[in-house]
């Protein structure tokens, strides 16, 4: 998946995880859930896979203005962040809320997923840097 919200960092897995959840911070989205893919497939599968995360980031501020909107927004939230290990450094990809909309067919909720992608896309540039 190649867009404006994805990158590659000249990292480690465990730095990128934490320069991307500061990042985040900064721009008011704490993560709420964190998936070990690689940890949930060894134990559920026993299968061997890269050191993959699923974040699930969520700014409150714009969850209460979804939420207040329409209550099934709550399907597309939080906005997920993945981070994994890419060879000698980590990708990070970030769901593009305006795409999330378009799926929802929710365009009377263009001014909260206009302010998540901006905040979004600092979060990228701030990792660009």
């Amino acid at each position: 998946m190649t867009n404006e919200l994805s990158l590659h960092l000249s990292m480690t897995y465990a730095d990128a995880i934490l320069a991307v959840t500061a990042a985040l911070k900064e721009e008011g989205f704490g993560v709420l859930t964190e998936i070990d893919v690689k940890k949930t497939f060894k134990v559920k599968l026993d299968a061997d896979f890269r050191e993959y995360v699923i974040l699930g980031a969520c700014n409150p501020n714009l969850a209460y203005k979804a939420l207040s909107h329409d209550l099934d927004i709550g399907l597309l939230l939080p906005c997920n962040v993945i981070v994994y290990a890419e060879g000698d450094g980590s990708a990070v990809s970030i769901i593009d809320p305006m795409q999330m909309l378009d799926v929802a067919n929710k365009p009377e909720m263009a001014t909260v997923a206009e302010e998540a992608r901006e905040r979004l896309t600092r979060v990228v540039d701030a990792l660009h840097a």
